[in-house]
């Protein structure tokens, strides 16, 4: 039988699952982090008036929802980059969805930060 060769961009990649592994365990343990910083937020504000108090709870509400449903962009970051082909024509594509995951996890917390009203 006669083997194909293969042209050098289409050749399999053996280290193709180091990029997207490290960028999902710093994913996760900075949305771990951001989840437990934004849920301590909360207790800023126990010494508050009433009017006060109202509104950082419901500022500290949405930024809580935000940040939940904001995790897609991340998770969805992670997925394309586990799913990309592992050949080495992809390898720019992957590094850059790997470093993008957590990136996004820091630009969703900074924002959600900057949703709540502070007392």
């Amino acid at each position: 039988m006669e083997e194909r060769a293969l042209a050098p961009d289409e050749e399999r990649d053996g280290r193709a699952w180091t990029g997207p592994l490290v960028s999902t365990v710093v994913t996760l343990v900075a949305g771990f982090f951001a989840r437990v910083v934004l849920g301590f937020s909360a207790m800023a504000c126990d010494g508050c008036g009433s009017e006060q108090a109202h509104g950082f709870d419901a500022s500290i509400s949405t930024a809580v929802m935000v940040l939940k449903f904001g995790f897609l962009v991340p998770v969805g970051l992670l997925v394309a980059a586990w799913g990309l082909p592992w050949e080495r024509r992809n390898a720019g594509r992957r590094a850059l969805l790997a470093l993008t995951a957590p990136l996004a996890v820091v630009v969703l917390f900074v924002a959600c930060m900057a949703l709540v009203r502070w007392p």
